[in-house]
């Protein structure tokens, strides 16, 4: 039968209209026992009547059957369990009152079991439906069951005695631990940690304010929190929390408990007063403070009520196995984070820290790590000029993911800028690179280095590239003939054998024309599990052709993502667009201060209205800016650097930081902005925008295409 252990169910107020129940003593008190088996109360033996006496007495919910007949009678608490069954179910018997249940295993069988042989019976976890009094709602609540056999003076047996208890709190709070370690398996960065922590507490305490609190590693702290019903950046889980600074001596509670490794438990006072730093915290009377438990991160997890609040034994050790579990989580994302910046740190070493600035070629590139990032890769690209004027353009691939990869990739690099420089021809730049690496592979030892590259020489003047390749895939060309649509087309240029090999690679000219742009890019653009390569291949070409532009720096994020599903390869992407007429730029470096965005709004205003850039477009442009700029002081925290571009087809803008915000989603667009509108507004505004990431941060650009007129 059901009940409740853990907490002693107060009854409901009536609801208004419905006549309220008789308390269950009135009921069992006023019953016409004379009637049944066991006759008037008056002639029960002493014994019973003590047992009686007890259970109405008793704040636990506590239920009696009595007799052969099962006959029923309970206290207030049992009332309130069965619900809309009270006050008719006195006096009935259980089989009759219980019919839904009484057949089910554990239930009929254990009170009948336990009258006839006086054995004890115990359920420990039982789910049941509850009819909660004027509610009209069935919950499934989790109860703990015991039956024991009741005796009268003469020691026979003339009853049951069931105890029930409500262990539904406890079970959910299990299960939300549960819940919350498997969350925390997924932790990468402790950014991540930070957002299931806070959720995690927010919710399983139904508290009004949690905080998490790390050290910086080098000295002082960084905390972020939650407060109940605020609407901020992190409710959107992809996002980062705004972390908050403070030094080493900083006497708020939760780094008094990071620091001594020591719990502490307010239960009503002022615990915020000295640290407060606005009203919510003024408002906290209740504070829970508990260290993370963890060897090398040292923090702390607080969580808060604006009311009095006595912390249980369960609920100690709930947060204690909580902060536990953090701490844990914590240290792993202090490995990978170290581990990830340092391997990110020396593939971006091996590229070029920036592309070639030139009047009638625009370039640009993106490089995404595979695997989960952690590894440096071999992938790689690089722009550079060339003794007679031409531009030289690159991207390769040296098979590994680890250091000894990218230690090849940077010494390839190298000798095909310098043999390029020596003699720009392809083909005798690639055969002196087949030497180079058949050269390493003795040295090592092995036949297992494996190397691709594609290397073009565009001639602007003569509208020309040259292309040779060494077993990389042929590079594409949008076209833009103004008088039809854009289209894709790959270059038939000869593939040749990878690079160790023997390669001899042979040249394709073709021609590039003011307008076409030229897309480079490594195998982990097109090739997926479970996906011919021709697929790929076709869904890239699509794509670009698609683009609203030529612009390179659209068709990098057009084309890192134009093949849907995920690559465990690194991803790199090289772009030439040979523009129509040469385009203006302008930079702007954003200190990290309040002004900033007022202060690139005037300085962006001012430059496109010199440029004789129409109204309506600068109106759009300076408004998504200052979002973007918002957005990169607020999340990363450190100076940003505002870049313009305008060409006469369209305006491109980029905000660049050095924080570790990482790379930004379409699906963040509502929620990216406490202070501001968001990336919606970007979505809205322009023509497409996207985020380039880089070891030390992000850049966020957005496009708008200029009329034709």
């Amino acid at each position: 039968m059901p009940g409740t252990v853990g907490r002693v169910p107060t009854p409901p107020a009536p609801v208004s209209g419905a006549p309220a129940a008789p308390g269950a003593a009135t009921a069992v008190l006023g019953h016409h026992w004379a009637g049944t088996s066991l006759g008037a109360p008056e002639g029960w033996d002493p014994t019973l009547r003590a047992v009686v006496d007890v259970v109405l007495a008793s704040p636990v919910p506590m239920a009696l059957t009595l007799g052969d007949d099962f006959l029923l009678l309970y206290n207030d608490g049992y009332a309130e369990l069965i619900g809309d069954k009270h006050p008719e179910a006195v006096g009935r018997p259980a089989p009759e009152a219980f019919a839904e249940i009484w057949r089910a295993p554990g239930f009929g069988d254990a009170v009948e079991h336990t009258y006839r042989t006086g054995e004890p019976f115990l359920e420990k976890e039982t789910t049941l439906p509850l009819h909660r009094r004027g509610s009209g709602v069935v919950e499934h609540v989790v109860f703990t069951r015991g039956y024991s056999a009741v005796r009268d003076g003469a020691g026979r047996i003339v009853g049951v005695l069931a105890v029930a208890a409500e262990t539904t709190q406890v079970t959910q709070q299990l299960q939300s631990l549960s819940d919350f370690s498997a969350a925390l398996a997924g932790t990468l960065t402790l950014d991540d940690v930070a957002r299931v922590a806070l959720r995690y507490a927010i919710t399983s305490f139904d508290a009004d304010l949690v905080t998490f609190a790390v050290d910086e590693g080098g000295g002082g702290w960084r905390l972020v929190r939650r407060i109940r019903g605020e609407l901020l950046d992190e409710a959107d889980e992809r996002l980062p929390p705004l972390w908050r600074r403070t030094p080493a001596d900083w006497p708020a509670p939760v780094v008094v408990a990071a620091r001594s490794g020591v719990p502490h438990f307010a239960a009503d006072g002022q615990p915020l007063r000295e640290t407060a730093v606005d009203r919510h915290d003024q408002k906290i009377r209740a504070l829970a403070t508990v260290p993370l438990r963890a060897s090398v991160v040292r923090g702390g997890l607080a969580v808060g009520y604006q009311t009095p609040h006595s912390w249980s034994a369960a609920e100690r050790a709930l947060l204690a196995a909580a902060a536990e579990l953090a701490g844990q989580a914590a240290e792993r994302a202090r490995r990978f984070e170290t581990q990830h910046g340092t391997a990110q740190l020396l593939q971006r070493s091996m590229l070029p820290e920036h592309l070639p600035d030139l009047p009638r070629l625009r370039i640009a590139a993106r490089y995404d790590p595979g695997v989960d990032g952690n590894a440096a890769g071999g992938d790689f690209y690089d722009a550079f000029l060339l003794p007679g004027g031409e531009l030289g353009v690159v991207l390769g691939d040296v098979a590994g993911h680890d250091v000894q990869a990218a230690a090849r990739m940077g010494q390839v690099r190298a000798a095909l800028r310098a043999l390029a420089l020596s003699d720009p021809r392809p083909d005798v730049v690639l055969a002196g690179l087949d030497r180079l690496v058949t050269s390493l592979c003795a040295e090592a030892g092995t036949h297992e280095l494996f190397v691709t590259v594609v290397l073009g020489v565009v001639d602007a003047e003569r509208q020309r590239l040259t292309l040779a390749s060494a077993g990389h895939p042929a590079p594409l060309i949008r076209r833009c003939d103004p008088a039809g649509e854009p289209l894709a087309e790959y270059v038939e240029v000869p593939t040749g054998a990878p690079l160790g090999l023997g390669s001899r690679p042979a040249t394709t000219t073709v021609r590039f024309a003011p307008g076409d742009t030229l897309l480079l890019f490594s195998d982990g653009v097109v090739e997926r599990r479970r996906q011919g390569l021709a697929t790929g291949l076709g869904s890239l070409a699509e794509a670009v052709a698609g683009a609203g532009s030529g612009d390179p720096r659209a068709l990098c994020a057009v084309a890192s993502a134009a093949v849907p599903g995920a690559t465990e390869d690194d991803v790199a992407v090289l772009a030439v667009e040979h523009a129509l007429r040469p385009s203006r730029s302008a930079s702007m470096e954003v200190p990290a201060e309040p002004t900033a965005p007022s202060r690139v709004r005037h300085w962006m205003s001012g430059q496109l209205t010199e440029w004789g850039v129409a109204d309506s477009v600068i109106g759009a442009a300076v408004l998504c800016t200052s979002e973007l700029t918002t957005n990169a002081l607020l999340h990363a925290g450190t100076a940003a650097r505002v870049e313009i571009d305008l060409s006469p087809e369209r305006l491109l803008v980029s905000v660049a930081d050095s924080g570790t915000r990482g790379t930004v989603t379409r699906a963040q667009t509502d929620t990216l902005s406490s202070r501001g509108r968001g990336l919606g507004l970007i979505e809205e505004l322009s023509d497409a925008w996207g985020t380039d990431p880089t070891v030390r941060g992000s850049t966020v650009w957005f496009e708008i295409l200029l009329p034709s007129d």
